[in-house]
């Protein structure tokens, strides 16, 4: 038998982005055509989405570490690498996402709702993209992103109109087996009930579903009895009814008493006051008296006794019993009434707006930091731009190292450390501090490449050093052009005598 889970942990990952290729074409007559690596696959994403046939969270509870599939490496002739799929993961309506403070990322309401967990990491860029007029033929290609990761926690609220509330036994699996087609499990014991209950209920023409909430015990509110477990379900109902036991043979306790201890402890619940439904105190909301097990005789004249102090308070009250189906379908119109005021009531629902933030003229795209004491101190780099720049670059690479180095001085960071006093030799870390890159700055990086020219050129590949076919043919007429010109020179000197037979001397 399957078993109701609504509150997991989930510790979620997306996949990593695929390297970038460095590649060069080779083609006949063109041993070395120009740079045709392509881009590595981005990374999938982990993501939530509701799905109306999911109805508990049980399968992460067993399995609780997802991670969404890696993006491939690019390869030579210009193919990029293929993308990571995305890992959908079905959670039932009504799914709150929390990080583990505790603190709400979404509130998952409605079919087809999702919330990215964890994304994906972007792909690397290859050599192809990486060339342009003044860098020919990069010999390096970027690194592929790490995806995120992310541990949150998963809270299911049930959606329902009517919540059923009470103590233990006061007939509330019994009433929503009466009045729906749910079927509860039902015992004369306590705590019978251990997970809720959700019934559709059908009135003529009104439908909606009731939750059988699991029975309260005084110090609920604050974790005593499995009351505190379960009075999140209620914070999205329309409406509370209080089914009291006229019955019970407890001392101590009667109807008018059990409703009060219920009261106190909806008052003391404190719920997520930031999602849907719950903005409302629980103990301010419509609700109902339902007087159960009337066909006990002692019950019904307890029942008849205790009514007149119920509407004294404003409460409409029901004496109904579930063994009998006596006053069901009253306390069925009843119901459907209120929450047909409240539905005509509630907002319509709108699609959540597209929220677009730029980022501001001057808002700075990085920050430096000098960090630590007087002798032991380093500087810290800190942005989003030189954070991903640095998980991209192979520093097995000399040529892509200096590659980092010019875009980090292009965009400044080589300034801003001059002008916070940092002098070369000193240490820079950039990035997050648990996972840094860490080296001794040089205000100039040389690198193994610029002895060989500009950074991301190959002399092999410069046209400008190969003579075309024209160049060799103007060549050649200059050379005979200029050999007749040297014999017409010489029989010239010749028939002027310049020259003598040394055998006729």
């Amino acid at each position: 038998m399957a078993s109701f889970v609504d509150r997991v942990v989930l510790h979620a990952a997306g996949g990593n982005g695929g390297n970038g290729c460095a590649s060069i074409r080779r083609e006949k007559f063109k041993p070395l055509a120009g740079p045709d690596g392509g881009n590595g696959g981005d990374g999938g994403s982990v993501k939530l989405v509701v799905d109306a046939n999911t109805t508990t969270l049980l399968e992460y509870h067993h399995s609780p570490h997802r991670r969404a599939t890696s993006g491939t490496q690019g390869m030579g002739d210009d193919k990029d690498g293929a993308k990571g799929g995305d890992l959908i993961l079905k959670v039932p309506d009504g799914t709150v996402v929390k990080d583990l403070d505790g603190n709400v990322l979404a509130d998952l309401v409605g079919e087809g709702a999702e919330y990215v967990v964890a994304a994906g990491g972007k792909g690397g860029l290859g050599n192809r993209a990486l060339s342009s007029p003044k860098r020919k033929a990069p010999g390096f290609a970027l690194l592929g992103e790490e995806g995120e990761a992310a541990d949150i926690e998963l809270e299911v609220k049930t959606i329902a109109d009517v919540a059923l509330v009470g103590f233990p036994s006061a007939g509330k699996s019994s009433l929503i087996a009466a009045i729906s087609a749910a079927r509860p499990k039902i015992a004369d014991y306590p705590f019978t009930t251990l997970v809720p209950n959700l019934g559709v209920v059908q009135a003529e023409q009104s439908r909606f579903t009731v939750a059988d909430v699991p029975g309260l015990i005084p110090g609920a509110s604050e974790g005593k009895g499995l009351g505190l477990e379960f009075l999140r379900h209620i914070e999205r109902t329309a409406m509370i009814v209080h089914v009291l036991d006229c019955a019970t043979l407890e001392p101590g306790r009667d109807p008018i008493s059990d409703l009060d201890v219920i009261e106190a402890e909806l008052a003391s619940y404190s719920g997520d006051l930031g999602i849907a439904g719950g903005r409302v105190p629980l103990n301010e909301r419509p609700r109902l008296v339902v007087l159960n097990k009337i066909d006990v005789p002692e019950a019904r004249e307890l029942a008849d006794f205790v009514k007149g102090d119920l509407e004294a308070r404003g409460l409409r009250v029901f004496e109904i019993s579930t063994a009998s189906h006596e006053g069901l379908r009253e306390l069925k119109f009843a119901l459907a009434e209120v929450v047909e005021k409240a539905r005509a009531a509630a907002p319509a629902p709108e699609p959540a707006p597209i929220v677009l933030r730029p980022r501001a003229v001057n808002e700075a795209r990085f920050t430096v930091r000098r960090l630590g004491g007087e002798t032991d101190y380093w500087f810290e780099v800190r942005g989003t731009k030189p954070e991903r720049w640095v998980r991209q670059t192979d520093f097995n690479n000399d040529e892509a190292v200096g590659f980092l180095a010019d875009r980090l001085a292009k965009i400044g960071v080589e300034d801003g450390l001059f002008k916070a006093g940092a002098v070369a030799g000193d240490e820079v870390r950039i990035g997050d501090p648990n996972n840094a890159v860490v080296f001794d700055w040089e205000p100039t990086l040389q690198t193994g490449p610029e002895l060989l020219g500009g950074r991301g050129t190959d002399l092999r590949l410069d046209q400008n050093e190969r003579p075309t076919r024209g160049d060799k043919r103007r060549e050649f007429t200059e050379r005979m052009d200029a050999k007749t010109e040297a014999r017409r020179e010489l029989w010239t000197e010749r028939e002027a005598g310049h020259w003598t037979d040394p055998d006729a001397d």
